[in-house]
């Protein structure tokens, strides 16, 4: 069964719905038996690389609340992670593009090392006074590297800017034709969808519902055909 999983490394509902995902998936019976894979969604596509302002400063713009109310809801989203095991800061981080990380996260894909890249920005971006934004590329480098990529092909991707474009913009593109206008969005096996970072009651609920919905098994036997059994493979008489 394959789980596909649309996020964004700038929001925080993904990094608290990735741990609750996680927790219903650890406990599901045929876990070893399910493929996630992770993919792009940007929340502020088009923002350019150098317009990064403080979190409390974005909410107030993007949401017409006052400083008191965006720093209340970040102070509810720590209570969140918490929860969840998870650190968060809930002062001082900063907002930027995260397109760049999504066209690592699709290099990361290709050698088997999304999932750790995916966990390592999160915490980067959420849980740690560097930033993710500031710093520049070398720090994408640095977690790429730290997820078990190579430093040169790393900054061989940050340095064409058309490197993985398409393929972010494809995922993209395929989340707006699910009808996913927000994330975390999750699609168990292209038949169920599950919005926003729920409890880990509802995503075990779901794994069960679609690992019990999968079609059977359709065999095409014909007569004759030799193959091997418990009992060993016969051999040819002649």
């Amino acid at each position: 069964m394959r789980v596909e999983i649309w996020s964004d490394i700038a929001c925080p509902w993904c990094y608290v719905g990735k741990a609750r995902f996680e927790k219903a998936l650890e406990a599901f019976p045929h876990r070893d038996q399910v493929e996630v894979v992770h993919r792009s969604f940007e929340l502020d596509p088009g923002r350019a690389k150098n317009d990064i302002q403080p979190v409390i400063t974005m909410l107030t713009k993007k949401y017409g609340m006052s400083e008191a109310q965006a720093q209340a809801g970040e102070e509810n989203l720590g209570a969140q992670a918490a929860a969840e095991g998870l650190e968060y800061r809930t002062r001082d981080r900063d907002h930027g593009s995260t397109f760049d990380m999504h066209r690592l996260l699709h290099l990361a894909k290709e050698q088997g090392r999304q999932d750790e890249l995916l966990a390592l920005l999160y915490k980067a971006n959420f849980a740690e006074e560097r930033s993710v934004f500031a710093e520049g590329e070398e720090r994408l480098v640095e977690l790429a590297v730290a997820a078990g990529l190579d430093a040169d092909a790393v900054r061989r991707v940050l340095a064409d800017p058309a490197a993985y474009a398409d393929e972010v913009r494809a995922d993209e593109r395929e989340a707006a034709e699910l009808g996913a206008n927000g994330v975390p969005f999750f699609v168990l096996d292209r038949k169920f969808g599950v919005s926003g970072a729920q409890p880990a009651e509802v995503f075990a609920e779901a794994l069960t519902q679609a690992w019990g919905e999968r079609p059977p098994l359709k065999l095409i036997d014909r007569a004759g055909a030799e193959a091997c059994g418990p009992d060993g493979c016969a051999v040819p008489q002649h």
